[in-house]
């Protein structure tokens, strides 16, 4: 898994600089921003934090898939700029048709901002977490409006505790055609709820899934994150989905 974590944090800045989640339907995101939400916001000064993602998408059979990601953030705060490299992979499973059942796991590391590497001493250690996650998720359309209402239970494998996560997410999606191809713009809204905090942090997404080829999409979005006691945070992605079907 470090392997993967170290190839999405080189494959990811250049794939994008080159260009600038359902089963078997890769418009409809699966997940949009940085999706470790545990410790990118708590870096003192941090309030814009911009980056990206490479996902391949790999139908098995009609009803499973493989989805592998590799997301990067680079963050600028008080002590210099951090860069945060995640991996993920899940495994959707359609058992109805409106439900989805996807577990999942994440690995994701946060090194010590740049200038506290020049204190004497040296810097303190990266922080590293795993979170192992289950969300089922429930799709349905009114007309053309796409409606996905996902709930997750996360557990997060801390260095100093384990955690548990409840994750609550609506997404909204309509399609458009322009000039001959489907554009689809999104809104997401979600709550998380830890234990012993409650619910401390929400977030609000806005983006716009663009096909540039038969396999590949475009997915530019801008997620703001309010955080319970600690300062608001801005993400700016821009991912790229690549499917194998």
């Amino acid at each position: 898994m470090r392997a993967f974590t170290r190839c999405a944090r080189y494959l990811v800045p250049g794939v994008l600089v080159i260009v600038v989640m359902s089963l078997g339907r890769p418009c409809v995101a699966q997940e949009i921003g940085a999706p470790a939400g545990g410790d990118v916001h708590e870096l003192p000064g941090v309030v814009f934090a911009p980056g990206g993602f490479l996902e391949l998408i790999a139908p098995i059979g009609d009803r499973i898939a493989l989805n592998l990601y590799g997301f990067y953030y680079f963050a600028s705060t008080d002590f210099g700029g951090v860069k945060v490299p995640i991996a993920m992979v899940d495994v959707p499973i359609r058992t109805t048709k409106f439900l989805t059942i996807t577990p999942s796991y994440l690995y994701y590391e946060v090194p010590p901002p740049s200038e506290l590497s020049e204190l004497p001493g040296g810097a303190p250690e990266t922080f590293n977490e795993h979170q192992f996650r289950i969300d089922g998720t429930v799709k349905f359309s009114i007309r053309k409006l796409e409606i996905a209402d996902r709930s997750m239970y996360v557990r997060r494998f801390l260095p100093t505790d384990d955690i548990n996560r409840y994750r609550q997410r609506i997404f909204i999606a309509h399609p458009l055609a322009v000039d001959g191809r489907i554009w689809k713009p999104f809104a997401t809204y979600e709550a998380f709820y830890d234990a012993g905090k409650g619910w401390n942090k929400n977030r609000v997404g806005l983006g716009v899934t663009l096909p540039l080829h038969k396999r590949v999409l475009f997915q530019p979005s801008y997620i703001w994150e309010s955080n319970r006691g600690v300062t608001d945070i801005s993400y700016l992605q821009f991912g790229l989905i690549v499917t194998t079907k």
